[in-house]
């Protein structure tokens, strides 16, 4: 039961985070500050999503393959490859990897 009132809580949650963004006045999203926060903020969070899912297990830090995909997917962005790219390197240095016990 109480998964159900934390997945409520959280919807109504992201329900008034949307209404204040829409109900907020113009002036205040045309201030330089607000206008950068919003640039910035959706590419450290899922920098954030994608470190907990690559270097955790639960609570304890980890390197395993997903952590050699995403190695190999960076070489490949420095290298300005394209996205499909960039995915398929990181996929086959992944299951590389995997398949070599790693």
């Amino acid at each position: 039961m109480s998964v159900w009132i934390a997945i409520a809580v959280t919807a109504v949650g992201c329900y008034l985070v949307k209404y204040l963004g829409l109900a907020a006045p113009a002036g205040v999203l045309e201030r330089p500050l607000v206008k950068r926060l919003a640039a910035l903020l959706p590419v450290a969070l899922l920098a954030a999503l994608t470190a907990q899912q690559t270097f955790s297990d639960g609570s304890h830090l980890m390197l395993d393959a997903k952590a050699a995909g995403v190695a190999a997917a960076t070489v490949a962005l420095v290298l300005r490859a394209p996205f499909l790219l960039v995915v398929g390197v990181a996929v086959a240095v992944t299951a590389g990897v995997r398949a070599l016990g790693g």
